[in-house]
């Protein structure tokens, strides 16, 4: 069943209902849009499907590069359930939106993936930003995307992620204007949470990490940074969907970006102190 759009009516309907009602809203094909601000305290994840002979060495990859790979669970091949991250929790139809990558080249966005489900795939869930951005909210540090109702910028670096195996490209990182004082404190907030990014990978002077335009993003959407703000940078989990624009694996799947899947963990049982 194709999810319906996303529509103001729909993002206010499933944004106050608990984690699982709001997966099975998604799975009813009910929403399909972005999910920030969905079942607030709860941890949402970027998702990685691969064949079970890349899993191992992408396992790797992502024990490498933490910062924008963070693993919240893997599945065992051929199963789509993540009983860890929730109940009754089903890969192929938990997520709004899904990217479907065949030789590093997307070919589809469905918004259910029961029919090109294999019993060799193996799932990834990676820890999402989302979860900081709660924490920072609550310290009083303003986000403009949240304000505007649109979906973080993220951008591809020339920041390269250690490689391992085939696995090799650039991180890609989200960004959040800030001023000066709001991004002291956003690194010291998000320095707690090392299991959905950390504190932030640069600051300012977008040039330095290959970013030529800040209102282009080759993710999400572009939002103003202002003259009194800096534009503060963290690691992304949609890095896997540019290392597998490198790499071209055969067939691979990913969410798109933006659109999570959203878990029954709470946010606050990451912080690491």
């Amino acid at each position: 069943m194709q999810k319906s759009v996303n529509t103001p009516a729909a993002a206010q309907q499933v944004l106050s209902t608990p984690a699982f009602e709001a997966r099975q809203r998604i799975r009813r094909g009910e929403y399909a849009g972005q999910t920030s601000g969905i079942a607030p305290g709860h941890v949402q994840g970027n998702l990685m499907i691969l064949p079970q002979d890349l899993a191992a060495d992408f396992l790797l990859f992502c024990q490498r590069n933490p910062k924008p790979c963070p693993v919240l669970a893997v599945s065992e091949p051929g199963n789509p359930l993540l009983p860890t991250l929730g109940r009754d929790v089903d890969i192929r139809h938990d997520v709004p939106r899904y990217r479907v990558w065949r030789d590093g080249v997307l070919v589809d966005e469905p918004t259910d993936i029961a029919e090109l489900w294999r019993d060799d795939l193996v799932s990834f869930l990676l820890g999402c930003s989302f979860s900081f951005e709660q924490a920072l909210l609550e310290a009083g540090v303003p986000l403009r995307h949240i304000e505007c109702g649109s979906n973080v910028p993220m951008y591809r670096s020339n920041i390269a992620c250690e490689p391992a195996g085939p696995f090799h490209g650039p991180m890609v990182v989200s960004m959040r204007p800030m001023k000066p004082a709001d991004a002291i404190r956003a690194v010291q907030v998000t320095s707690r949470f090392p299991s959905v990014h950390g504190a932030p990978v640069h600051i300012g002077l977008p040039h330095l990490i290959g970013i030529a335009e800040i209102g282009k993003p080759d993710f999400g959407e572009p939002v103003e940074v202002r003259d009194d703000e800096l534009p503060v940078f963290w690691a992304c989990g949609v890095t896997p969907q540019s290392v597998a624009m490198a790499v071209k694996p055969p067939f691979c799947i990913t969410h798109s970006p933006g659109s999570m899947l959203i878990t029954d963990l709470l946010n606050h049982r990451l912080a690491s102190f």
